[in-house]
């Protein structure tokens, strides 16, 4: 059934909406930075697409489920919603849990900015 891939993405998309607006955790925590990070990470990541393309090692396969309405060689309108949905869930669960490892390390008395382990 063509199409059935974009209305899961769509749907996925919706769902992480919702879960967004819920708990404030990307777009309704800081809008333009959660705009500009989006696009950052759907161009990386198309870039990537591109450049596997270019290489042969991305391709199109068959299936009925895609709708058929390509953005360029070999990358079909669902491949932006995917990227789309891949950075909206990573930026949502960051949004998530970075509160509460902060949270954990205030109360251990861990300065929260230092990643490297060390005692200071």
């Amino acid at each position: 059934m063509p199409g059935l891939y974009l209305l899961g993405l769509v749907v996925a998309l919706v769902g992480m909406t919702v879960l967004d607006r819920r708990f404030g955790l990307f777009f309704w925590r800081a809008p333009v930075r959660a705009a500009v990070v989006m696009v950052v990470g759907i161009v990386f990541f198309l870039v990537w697409d591109l450049t596997g393309i270019g290489l042969g090692v991305f391709f199109v396969g068959d299936t009925v489920l895609l709708t058929g309405v390509m953005v360029a060689p070999e990358v079909p309108v669902e491949e932006l919603f995917f990227l789309a949905l891949l950075c909206y869930v990573t930026m949502d669960l960051v949004g998530f849990v970075a509160p509460r490892v902060r949270a954990r390390a205030d109360r251990s008395g861990i300065d929260a900015r230092r990643v490297d382990g060390a005692r200071g």
